[in-house]
């Protein structure tokens, strides 16, 4: 299980976020990570796991890997097409995903003609789905439904995220395979102080076993003074999750609810119907793209770091 990315010498650098006040809260971290991965394969054992055997007799074994896409997006439209130092986000997507180890296959899911040319142009298989869907998550389900192969796990990998790293998409695959109390998996790294009150910037709190409790736009915890503690290791929740396809059956038909729509974070659903969540601690750079002005500050980063 990889807890923190590891960045290749000749191309990245290697970018710790954690302060040196908030190392030993790394320490802790780490710790309740493999406490919550070993909990998790006892279980399994004891239980036999039978709902989750794959062919091959792993737990969960048959992954895919879904990049959901819309053209029409409210904050940022066109957003996949949007041009990162010479290639369109989406393709950068995708080239990180086909890097994961665990992804048996991996196809772009969208509703858009546009989108779907421009990815069978590079190369990726493309999933045509309705517009209807009301996000990520339930493109994710009637992808899976058009597909001829059966999975035991989909990792929904957000578009906007065109550097994440394949060891981050592997260690959310293990996790989920790891704890078969959990039908959700999903990852966070350490929040940037200057980012505490950004909306876009979305929060998350975990119990000591490394389940997620509680997710918000909004500073969790937020104390008494109104003011970030800098002593306090805040985690940012990184768009990418997994979903045990049974699960991902069923979460169209659950009912939205009232955190899930107060927020505007479907993952809450996930929890409010009484589900786990597993969660992963990971050193990661941040850099999603939430609006246009950041592409710029994407490109400076990846030009700072020789990434083409």
């Amino acid at each position: 299980m990889l807890l923190t990315t590891q960045k290749n010498t000749d191309k990245r650098t290697q970018m710790p976020i954690c302060s040196s006040s908030s190392s030993s809260s790394f320490s802790s971290t780490k710790s309740w990570i493999l406490h919550g991965l070993a909990v998790g394969a006892a279980v399994a054992v004891a239980l036999g796991a039978h709902a989750y055997l794959g062919r091959s007799g792993k737990l969960r074994s048959r992954v895919i890997g879904i990049i959901p896409a819309r053209f029409a997006s409210t904050r940022f439209q066109g957003k996949p097409l949007v041009q990162i130092l010479g290639k369109p986000m989406i393709q950068r997507t995708w080239e990180r995903a086909k890097l994961a180890e665990t992804l048996d296959q991996v196809v772009v899911a969208t509703d858009d003609e546009k989108i779907a040319e421009c990815c069978r142009g590079f190369g990726a298989e493309v999933i045509m789905t309705s517009e209807s869907c009301r996000n990520g998550t339930e493109r994710c389900n009637e992808a899976l439904q058009k597909l001829d192969k059966k999975y035991d796990i989909v990792v929904n990998i957000q578009g906007d995220e065109p550097l994440i790293e394949p060891e981050i998409i592997d260690g959310i695959v293990k996790a989920l395979q790891a704890a078969p109390d959990a039908v959700f998996s999903t990852a966070v790294t350490s929040l940037k102080p200057e980012d505490a009150f950004d909306p876009n910037r979305v929060k998350c709190v975990v119990d000591n076993r490394g389940y997620a409790i509680y997710f918000s736009r909004g500073l969790i915890p937020y104390n008494k003074s109104g003011k970030v503690n800098p002593q306090f290791p805040y985690l940012l929740h990184l768009g990418i999750q997994s979903y045990d396809t049974k699960f991902l059956k069923i979460y169209p038909e659950l009912t939205p609810t009232p955190l899930q729509l107060e927020e505007d974070l479907e993952q809450l659903k996930v929890l409010e119907n009484g589900y786990k969540m597993k969660v992963i601690k990971v050193d990661h750079e941040a850099h999603g793209v939430d609006s246009p002005e950041d592409v710029e500050k994407i490109q400076q980063f990846m030009r700072e770091r020789n990434m083409a």
